[in-house]
């Protein structure tokens, strides 16, 4: 691996990285550190947990100027992202003289002004309220410099598109744009091709998705015993940090409530929750005061907690690069992790589609276990089936889960496939 200093990174910031044991660049980091520091644009590919926000930042903070007005933006799709962006650049700027704000909706407004008005070089922001500020002024934008678009793919599918090209139709023509996505979907390439000047590509891993080094598990059971399992799971995890991954806010609620009563240490972020109290939670997992964080997908976009050992998703997601999303929150930056995915019956076709997109082996716990699939046919007879009994066949039903159900796919597939609920399996 390439150590920092090889890719020009100067001593002040050298320092910074050394204090937090950051000693080897990772590959996303390697590539595009030098192009931003020539102050070229860069288009970085990766998954998560690889070290993007490093990617970008150190550049920033070597190449922009103490006390030189606002100089940098990031933007990031979430607060909970903007939030972790922010801490990391403090980190890496301890020795620079460089200081950086969060703005993001859900906070004070009067809060942001008054850090704002002490005199800050780079913004993160979400872009919403980003662009509040631009139109009342307190945030000027003619020394800008740089920007930043992380997580692109996510801005994308959350609708920022047009906030995303109104802050880039407003900024001095002559800066520098960085561009970071897990995946690259043609509205994002139109987005740099009207906005980036021949941008550098590095792409890492750019068609991997198979959580590779994650121990990746599934467990087909009846939706209603899914709690009795979560709780025998989250107990063998020990002393790691477990995220339980639901597919709704209700569900999320529930989910934590039933954690609560059975006297885990447990807290929760979803939609509905005040700015106050997600971040309290997010402070208490992050510090390891709380063992079990319980998220849907879009509040827990950007939690990077290295303790991390078990992620589990209590629904399975509609879409396999949630489900990669999800895994990825462990083995971070090189550790080791594991995943667990609860299949109720009536979600076996989405996760055939997912497991279908890995290429690792995927613990089939159900045989481990011994435990028996009994799944209704559309005649509403149950068929049991036992691996190496017994026929293949019947549907899956209704879905149980609390889901946007017009996303759902594959809720009427038949099994086929390798096993008998035709799930990609090599045990």
């Amino acid at each position: 691996m390439t150590k920092f200093e090889e890719l020009g990174i100067k001593n002040t910031i050298l320092s910074a990285l050394n204090e937090i044991g950051f000693l080897e660049a990772f590959p996303i980091q390697a590539g595009s550190i030098p192009i931003l520091l020539s102050n070229q644009d860069v288009i970085g590919q990766a998954h998560t947990g690889t070290g993007k926000t490093a990617a970008f930042s150190l550049p920033i903070i070597q190449n922009i100027i103490p006390r030189g007005g606002i100089q940098a933006l990031v933007l990031a799709p979430t607060r909970e992202l903007a939030v972790q962006i922010s801490n990391e650049i403090q980190r890496f700027s301890k020795n620079s003289g460089i200081k950086n704000v969060t703005i993001y909706g859900g906070q004070s407004i009067n809060v942001q002004l008054q850090e704002l008005h002490r005199g800050v070089e780079i913004v993160v922001a979400t872009p919403g309220r980003l662009i509040d500020h631009i139109k009342r002024g307190s945030i000027r934008l003619e020394k800008v410099k740089y920007v930043v678009l992380d997580e692109a793919d996510t801005m994308l599918d959350m609708g920022f598109i047009e906030d995303i090209r109104f802050i880039l139709d407003v900024v001095p023509e002559d800066h520098v744009t960085a561009l970071f996505s897990a995946t690259m979907p043609p509205e994002i390439l139109m987005l740099a091709e009207k906005y980036m000047r021949s941008p550098q590509k590095v792409f890492i891993d750019s068609d991997d998705l198979s959580g590779e080094g994650i121990e990746q598990a599934f467990l087909v059971i009846k939706d209603r015993e899914k709690t009795d399992y979560l709780f025998k799971f989250i107990k063998e995890n020990g002393a790691g940090q477990t995220i339980v991954f639901c597919s709704t806010k209700d569900r999320t609620r529930r989910v934590a409530h039933e954690l609560e009563k059975a006297r885990f240490n447990v807290v929760s972020i979803q939609g509905d929750m005040s700015q106050f109290r997600r971040d309290k939670a997010m402070y208490l997992f992050r510090k390891g005061k709380a063992d079990i964080l319980v998220a849907t997908d879009v509040a827990a976009r950007g939690i990077d907690v290295p303790e991390v050992a078990l992620v589990i998703n209590y629904d399975v997601p509609n879409q396999d690069l949630v489900y990669f999303h999800r895994i990825g929150r462990t083995a971070r930056a090189g550790a080791k992790g594991r995943a667990i995915t609860l299949v109720s019956y009536s979600s076996i076709g989405d996760f055939k589609a997912i497991s279908s997109q890995t290429k690792v082996q995927m613990k089939d716990l159900n045989k481990e276990l011994g435990i028996e699939v009994k799944i209704p046919d559309p005649l509403k007879r149950e068929v049991s089936h036992r691996r190496g009994y017994g026929r293949s066949g019947g549907g899956y039903g209704r879905s149980n889960d609390r889901r946007d159900r017009d996303n759902r796919r594959g809720g009427d597939r038949r099994y086929g496939g390798r096993n008998y609920y035709g799930l990609r399996s090599r045990w």
